[in-house]
């Protein structure tokens, strides 16, 4: 019974140290776990691996540095003093295309035949006209030489008495000398001489001014006939430019609205391009960022895809085309084989020199004076680190290094934007 009774008995305590050991080791496990996740959260990712064949490198280099831009896009295009825009002088209408752009044309080539049936009228009309001048010049000639006879008969006769006369008091004096004839005889002699004297040299005075007068009426029409043979030339030149030719040999080049046969064209259309061979120059599009720096004189290169022909640049368009200026390069070489007008070519320009500076291929992401983040292998060339690299000028392919990199370091140059949320990789 007693034995009993003391079994039945509580023992609350061995409860409660129960429940706290239970709630110790509770919270234990809580602290272990925070720490161990506090632990993993602070562990840094792995460095992500990266194939090494598909990246591009480049080892940072010392030495001179040519800075270059290139053209986006660029053609052959004919220059200014190679050109022959061959015009309509009449309205007329095409009749017969006799060569196609591409041919060789010379000055006897006909390019293509015109008409114009007013032309032909005008044309008519001039050529009268001008038989009609020169017939009226000849009829005044004939009468202006029929007065002007007239008026030499006149004067003849007078030159004639006056000789006579003179004469007369002549010897009427000697007669006067000598006593044989009164002084009232030999004035009357001598009176008359006078007076005709004066007549002789009135008439040789209106002879003269008769044949000015001849002079100026002949120049008046002599005017309308050079007036008619001026617009007989015009009608004949524009009547001859019905057969559409060149003055110069060259090809015949595309029109960019090119006409057809039985097509209508005004005065001053253009029907006909012709384009010396090997008179050529490269029209380069630049990119308008890059194009500041360019200026007349500078050396280029031309690669028409057959050969590289060097040049120099000789205009810069002012105006700004979808982002783009057109730069004009002038060859200093030879064209080779096909290099036709519309060519599509590349073109280089040498900027500048620079001298010992320090330099490495450009990146793919890289834009001149800035700062740069790029990968720099690391010396067991199995892995590489993210560094900040200052690059100043820049060329087609190659960038100047301010900081950040030294000579002899190898860096990679491809787009690692994928990789911008780590620092280190490991290459494969």
């Amino acid at each position: 019974m007693l034995v009993s009774m003391a079994m039945d008995i509580a023992r609350p305590d061995i409860k409660q140290k129960k429940k706290r050991r239970t709630m110790l080791w509770s919270s234990a496990g809580i602290v272990v776990v925070a720490l161990l996740a506090l632990g993993v959260s602070r562990l840094k990712p792995a460095a992500p691996t990266v194939d090494r064949s598909t990246i591009w490198t480049d080892t940072v280099k010392r030495g001179p540095l040519i800075r270059q831009v290139r053209s986006s896009t660029g053609m052959l295009v004919p220059r200014e003093d190679a050109t022959e825009l061959i015009p309509a002088l009449t309205d007329a209408t095409v009749v017969r295309i006799r060569v196609l752009p591409g041919a060789q044309v010379t000055p006897d080539t006909i390019i293509m035949d015109l008409a114009d049936p007013e032309l032909q009228q005008e044309l008519l009309n001039a050529q009268l006209g001008l038989k009609a001048a020169q017939a009226d010049y000849k009829s005044l000639q004939a009468q202006l030489d029929s007065t002007l006879m007239d008026k030499k008969t006149a004067a003849a006769q007078v030159n004639a008495d006056y000789t006579q006369d003179e004469l007369q008091a002549q010897t009427d004096k000697a007669l006067y000398d000598l006593g044989v004839i009164s002084g009232l005889t030999y004035e009357k002699s001598k009176s008359t001489a006078d007076q005709l004297t004066v007549q002789h040299q009135l008439s040789q005075e209106q002879l003269e001014v008769n044949q000015k007068a001849i002079l100026v009426q002949l120049a008046s029409q002599q005017t309308k006939i050079d007036q008619a043979k001026a617009l007989l030339d015009l009608y004949e030149k524009q009547s001859q430019a019905l057969d559409v030719r060149s003055s110069i040999s060259g090809t015949l080049a595309p029109l960019a609205t090119p006409v057809q046969v039985g097509q209508h064209v005004t005065a001053g259309t253009s029907v006909a391009e012709v384009v010396q061979s090997g008179k050529l120059k490269a029209a380069l599009q630049i990119a308008e960022t890059q194009a500041r720096d360019i200026q007349l004189g500078q050396p280029a290169s031309i690669d028409t895809h057959n050969g590289i022909i060097p040049g120099h640049v000789t205009r810069i368009d002012p105006a700004v085309v979808n982002g783009t200026r057109t730069v004009d390069v002038e060859l200093d070489g030879p064209l080779p084989p096909g290099a036709v007008p519309q060519l599509s070519v590349d073109g280089t320009i040498d900027l500048e020199r620079m001298k010992d500076v320090l330099f490495v291929g450009r990146p793919a992401l890289g834009n001149e004076n800035s700062t740069l983040s790029l990968f720099r292998i690391d010396p067991d060339g199995k892995t590489a680190t993210r560094v900040s690299v200052k690059v100043g000028r820049a060329s087609v392919e190659d960038i100047q290094v301010l900081s950040g990199l030294k000579e002899d370091d190898t860096v990679i140059l491809s787009d690692m934007s994928r990789y911008d949320n780590v620092d280190h990789i490991r290459l494969d």
